[in-house]
């Protein structure tokens, strides 16, 4: 077996926010993996006292206890519970309601002798590598099919010029439509203080025997696919295999550079986190 990981910050005066491990049991015949993408709150005040990197740390150890010491829960019920952990954690001292407390995307993997088991939840993406080298891309796509108005407001915002006050209104427009889709009805899902949100999550099982491996990106790392167009996923996969996953995270932050250096002003963030677990199992 043969397990890699790579994770870097977007800003390195900033704590990195994303979130990976891997864990082997002292009999060697099973293991688990877990990635979160820790989301960003736009401000200061988000009702919690704690930071993103404290949720995720949280919500990650959780996650890799659960599913390895609970083999009779089924992995919906392991996010379920190390959610309601997690919010349990500090109940106490933060609104838990507010929209924008601390929350993650999430990947969580996990094998034995018999089969391999995954869940996702919003976008942060897990490659399965079958056996004949067939690589499929087990994706959340609910965030990227949010209603067509939002798209539009999107649209506004980057045609408009950079820095203007046409364009910051713009923004709080597009900000708060995306907002009051945030874990509701017809939007997306993210793991924040609701254990319910665990039946949104995109599961699945296959022998395994049928998996060669598996990979596991945060978005700011699928931005070699998804926005660079560099390759697809199997050749995404393809690149772990041969050169890690700290050459794909490079490879992003030179493609993020060249952009920026370009013409045209970058979509977004610049350099945003970046997490990648590769397994071969």
């Amino acid at each position: 077996m043969r397990i890699e990981l790579a994770t870097e910050p977007g800003d390195p005066g900033r704590p990195n926010e994303d979130y990976a491990s891997v864990a082997l049991p002292a009999s060697g015949k099973g293991g688990t993996l877990v990635l979160l993408d820790g989301v960003t709150p736009p401000a200061e005040d988000y009702g919690c006292l704690h930071s993103v990197p404290w949720f995720t740390a949280r919500l990650g150890g959780a996650l890799g206890e659960l599913s390895g010491s609970r083999r009779d829960l089924g992995l919906r019920e392991v996010l379920a519970a190390a959610i309601a952990r997690t919010a349990d954690a500090h109940r106490q001292t933060c609104d838990l309601s507010h929209v924008r407390t601390p929350q993650a995307t999430v990947v969580l993997v996990r094998w034995d002798e018999e089969r391999v088991e995954h869940l996702v939840l919003s976008d942060s993406a897990l490659l399965v590598e079958a056996a004949d080298g067939t690589v499929r891309a087990v994706l959340d796509e609910r965030l990227g099919a949010l209603p067509a108005a939002v798209g539009r407001l999107r649209a506004a915002v980057r045609a408009l010029p950079d820095g203007s006050p046409e364009r910051a209104a713009a923004a709080r427009e597009y900000v708060a439509a995306v907002e009051a889709l945030r874990n509701a009805e017809g939007g997306f899902f993210t793991a924040a203080a609701d254990p319910d949100v665990a039946r949104r999550a995109v599961c699945g099982a296959e022998p395994r025997s049928a998996v060669r491996s598996v990979a596991a990106l945060t978005d700011g790392a699928t931005r070699w696919v998804e926005r660079f167009g560099a390759g697809g996923w199997t050749e995404c996969l393809a690149l772990l295999r041969k050169a890690g996953p700290q050459e794909l995270i490079d490879r992003v932050r030179a493609l993020e550079s060249a952009e920026a250096a370009g013409p045209t002003a970058p979509r977004g963030k610049l350099h945003d986190d970046a997490a990648v677990v590769f397994a071969e199992l």
